[in-house]
């Protein structure tokens, strides 16, 4: 009978080693058809990453941004939500984060919490925004989050051509620079990264994969984001998950703005976030919403952006073929994921205890 047969996760196993093993092949293929060896490109771009303690901590502050990005859209995810409005999200982040590098003289103890704050603040503002639109008007989030995310960038441009332009005359290509109390200091001269926000990425990973995982909360969020109605018609306050979710995101996506004009930047500039949230939504669907892997993951796809520069420069290929790889990444393990759940599904209705088989008589059927 189907119902004695035994679960094995070997298929699903296989299929996660089959869409690596495939992505690789393809990219190989597209690097061999541009007259490159695969090696070699594999070789520089990882040079390029990790030849020295300098180079490793471009690949750790393009990290930093994109972990915290990330864990925010596994919340929104979870709750079945497309937060394309994480970019605007950061960009607000850094918006209020600048306000208080800009506006405010305190000592640095002070100042930089308080700036992270307010980036907290900004973000988790426009993130409740989309929420508000969804369940107040019932305006879609992938909808809402665009037009919020074009505003935001506006803005930015409002604001640096406007009451923040430099001292020389107006300019939409940046602030002045933050004063020194404002930056995050970095570790060291030779590895120039926030020991203060790796710490906050930690703790924010930590915090969110709990929360996840073992609070009622998390089970709220799981429950409408597998299916938002039934888990209304049980008790389940979906307008307040989605909208809660959203901030959470915002929260979280805003300390990603911040340290990208905190400490990458040193100033307000236009779009701060430089795509960073997009790629966070690549991520995210990478994993399929596991958060476990989150850091992982995104310390790959930041090691690929940051080492491609020495692609142009050794091999001759433009940077931009690691945006490609990363494309055809996405595309196939989409492709596999899908292969799988259609095998747990299969797998589910396999299991599936079936109603005995009862003997009708011929006296029977006629009735």
């Amino acid at each position: 009978m189907r119902a004695e047969q035994s679960p094995s996760g070997l298929p699903q196993t296989a299929l996660g080693i089959a869409s690596i093993a495939f992505s690789l092949a393809i990219t190989s293929i597209l690097i061999l058809a541009v007259g490159a060896h695969p090696i070699a490109v594999f070789e520089k771009v990882m040079e390029g990453a990790f030849r020295d303690w300098r180079a490793f901590s471009g690949v750790a502050n393009f990290w930093i941004p994109l972990t915290l990005a990330s864990i925010g859209l596994v919340i929104t995810f979870t709750a079945g939500l497309w937060n394309i409005g994480v970019e605007g999200q950061m960009i607000m982040g850094a918006i209020f984060a600048s306000a208080v590098a800009l506006n405010v003289s305190l000592p640095a103890p002070i100042l930089i919490p308080l700036e992270l704050l307010a980036a907290m603040t900004g973000g988790a503002l426009w993130g409740a925004a989309v929420g508000w639109l969804k369940v107040r008007f019932g305006i879609n989030e992938i909808f809402g989050g665009v037009a919020l995310n074009k505003l935001a960038e506006i803005l930015v441009i409002a604001l640096i051509s406007g009451p923040w332009q430099p001292p020389e005359g107006g300019s939409v290509r940046a602030t002045p620079p933050f004063p020194a109390d404002a930056l995050l200091p970095p570790m060291h001269s030779e590895f120039e990264v926030s020991l203060l926000m790796v710490l906050v990425v930690v703790v924010v990973f930590v915090a969110c994969l709990l929360a996840l995982r073992g609070t009622r909360w998390g089970l709220q969020l799981k429950a409408t984001g597998k299916n938002a109605r039934s888990a209304l018609l049980l008790g389940v306050p979906t307008e307040r998950s989605v909208i809660s979710a959203l901030v959470v995101c915002g929260l979280v996506a805003g300390l990603g703005g911040a340290y990208r004009v905190l400490f990458t930047f040193g100033n307000m500039r236009p779009y701060p976030s430089g795509g960073i949230g997009f790629l966070a939504l690549l991520v995210v669907l990478v994993l399929s919403m596991r958060l476990i892997w989150v850091p992982l993951v995104a310390l790959i796809f930041s090691a690929i952006l940051s080492g491609s520069a020495r692609l142009k420069i050794a091999l001759q290929l433009d940077a931009s073929l690691a945006g490609a790889l990363q494309g055809i990444l996405v595309l196939v393990v989409l492709l596999f994921n899908g292969l799988r759940q259609r095998l747990q599904e299969r797998r589910k209705v396999d299991l599936t205890p079936q109603p005995p088989l009862q003997w009708v008589g011929e006296g029977e059927q006629d009735k």
